[in-house]
């Protein structure tokens, strides 16, 4: 057996009973499975649905689809998250940057970088090193600016909630994954290390850089130190540092992501919050944990 999960968006809410019946009809499943009223529903079907049948029945509903074989790993018990643009709306290195009057420049190589353009480690010691002399109440002003991606308190929460370890992995700083992860309620963050001279920014990062061989590294390193099969594992990111560790993760979900990352991953999030993971993974609207 097999389930397939609609998720619309939030506050479109647009899953409705016709269109619920189309896309039942397009895959030849059973009645749906109404996980949050209008939000989120299962179908379960018999054959992996044909997804491009999924998506004609959709009709350009702001509505994610995501099948996934049906079984007891479907609650994973393990949590990896990126950070940037994923658990926080922003990148906060490039809002970093605009405390220097470098946001643009930086940015582009950002984007670059996440698009798989670049290699990871040398663009980020490229952008570091333009903030060199950068005094260190700007890390500060960028943590006031910094908002939590709508859902994460909750996906973190409701995992926890039922007995998964969460952990924060970021190409980003500590500085900032650190106060994150205390925020949403991670059990574990890790990330790279900005250096200063106890003012401002030395224009350096310790190494060595956490890239996507080391969250793939710590996918595993995590599923073994609590026993968890990789079957039972979920990663959640939205860059090309991320794709290793979606690919070897029992779930791995592209949320919001770049187009490298969207055309290889299995699951996508395009439209909805982060409560999304928490439906893909058959959790019901009353089972979800506040933070």
């Amino acid at each position: 057996m097999h389930v397939l999960t609609l998720i619309a968006a939030r506050e479109a809410a647009t899953l409705s009973p016709g269109l619920l019946a189309a896309v039942r009809d397009a895959v030849a499943g059973a009645p749906p499975d109404i996980l949050s009223p209008a939000e989120a529903a299962d179908i379960a079907t018999a054959a992996p649905p044909d997804m491009h049948a999924v998506h004609a029945a959709l009709a350009g509903a702001p509505v994610d689809a995501v099948a996934q074989p049906s079984g007891p790993d479907r609650r994973k018990r393990l949590l990896l998250a990126d950070m940037d643009s994923t658990i926080v709306t922003s990148e906060t290195l490039d809002e970093l940057a605009d405390f220097a009057g470098l946001k643009d420049r930086i940015a582009a190589i950002t984007r670059r970088s996440m698009n798989g353009e670049l290699d990871f480690a040398t663009a980020l010691r490229e952008r570091v090193a333009m903030l060199r002399g950068l005094g260190l109440d700007a890390l500060e002003k960028t943590w006031e600016r910094t908002r939590l991606t709508p859902g994460a308190a909750t996906l973190v929460a409701t995992m926890r909630a039922h007995g998964a370890f969460a952990a924060l992995v970021s190409g980003g700083f500590t500085f900032f994954t650190g106060r994150v992860a205390t925020l949403v309620g991670f059990d574990a963050h890790r990330a790279n290390v900005l250096l200063d001279d106890g003012a401002a920014l030395t224009g350096a990062v310790a190494e060595p850089i956490l890239d996507r061989d080391t969250k793939q590294r710590t996918l595993h390193e995590l599923a073994q130190a609590h026993a968890i099969p990789l079957s039972a594992t979920l990663a959640v990111g939205d860059g090309a540092n991320d794709l290793a560790m979606l690919r070897d993760a029992g779930l791995g979900v592209a949320f919001h992501a770049k187009p490298i990352v969207a055309a290889e991953a299995r699951a996508k999030i395009n439209h909805a919050d982060l409560r999304a993971v928490l439906f893909v993974q058959g959790y019901r609207a009353e089972d979800l944990s506040n933070a």
